[in-house]
C-alpha cells in the first residue's frame, strides 16, 4: 500500500499580509518521493518545509508546474502533527475510531493499531489524562489506522522530552517494518532524519531548493546509537550550519 509522488517544476508564493511583499518560497522546484520511501526533510525556519508538505497534501495549490501522485488521484493520508490535536472530550478509542469511519475504514482494525502503539490499556481513558507520548501515540494510532498510501509527518516528537520522543521513534520505525508506506518526515532533528529516513534532503536559500542529499543505507531495524548514522547526522549538522 504506497504510492508515488512528483513535484514537477512546481513554483509557489505568498504575499505577507503585513508588508504586501510577496515571498518566493519554491521556484522550477523538482522533487520525488518514490513508493515505499520514508524521505526527511531539514532545514531552517522558513525555507519551505512545511509548504512542500502542503503541496504533498493537496493543501496548498502550486502557482506553476504540477504535483502528481500515481493513477492522478490524491492517495489517502495519514498525517501526524507536532501537537496530537486531539478530541479531549471523548475516548482514545473513539479518537482513532472516528478517523477509521471517516476513511471508510472497518473499525475493527482499531483495537490492533491501539495495541501496536501500546495503548490497549488506554482504550477507554480520555486523552486529557494521558502523559505527551501517549497523546502522541494515539495520533500516530489514528494516522495509521486509515491505511494510508501517504504518511505526512510535520515534526511529531518536537515538542517531547528526549527520552520519550526516542521511544516514539523506535515505534515509528517498528510500524513502517510492519507494513512499509511512503512517507515524508519535516523535522528539525538531524539525528531522527538519519535514523528514520532513506534519504535526508536539506533545504536551503529563498528560493528553497536541496543543497545537500543524503542516502541513508543502514538496514532496518536500526539503532539510535549507530556510529554510522551519527556520522550522517554530523554532516547533515555542517550543510545546515
Amino acid at each position: 500500500m504506497s504510492v508515488q509522488v512528483t513535484l514537477d517544476r512546481v513554483d509557489k508564493a505568498f504575499t505577507n499580509r503585513r508588508t504586501g511583499e510577496r515571498q518566493q518560497i519554491f521556484r522550477d522546484f523538482s522533487f520525488t518521493l518514490a513508493p515505499h520511501e520514508l524521505v526527511a526533510v531539514v532545514g531552517s525556519s522558513g525555507t519551505g518545509k512545511t509548504t512542500l508538505m502542503h503541496l504533498m497534501a493537496g493543501l496548498e495549490r502550486p502557482d506553476a508546474g504540477r504535483v502528481a501522485t500515481g493513477g492522478g488521484v490524491q492517495p489517502r493520508l495519514g498525517m501526524v502533527f507536532q501537537q496530537p490535536r486531539l478530541l479531549d472530550w471523548t475516548s482514545v478509542d473513539t479518537n482513532v475510531r472516528l478517523a477509521a469511519r471517516a476513511a471508510g475504514v472497518d473499525p475493527a482494525e482499531v483495537p490492533r493499531i491501539l495495541a501496536a502503539v501500546g495503548l490497549t490499556e488506554y482504550a477507554q481513558a480520555y486523552p486529557s489524562v494521558l502523559s505527551g507520548g501517549q497523546r502522541q501515540r494515539v495520533a500516530v494510532a489514528r494516522a495509521f489506522v486509515v491505511q494510508p498510501e501517504l504518511v505526512l509527518l510535520d515534526e511529531p516528537f518536537s515538542a517531547l522530552d528526549e527520552l520519550t520522543a526516542r521511544r516514539l521513534r523506535l515505534l515509528l520505525q517498528e510500524l513502517w517494518l510492519r507494513e512499509p508506506r511512503t512517507g515524508l518526515l519535516v523535522t528539525h532533528n538531524a539525528l531522527e532524519a538519519a535514523f528514520l529516513a532513506d534519504r535526508v534532503l536539506v533545504l536551503g536559500g529563498r528560493p528553497a531548493e536541496v543543497v545537500r542529499e543524503y542516502r541513508i543505507d543502514r538496514p532496518r531495524p536500526r539503532t539510535p546509537e549507530d556510529p554510522e548514522l551519527f556520522d550522517i547526522h554530523r554532516q547533515i549538522v555542517a550543510a545546515l550550519a
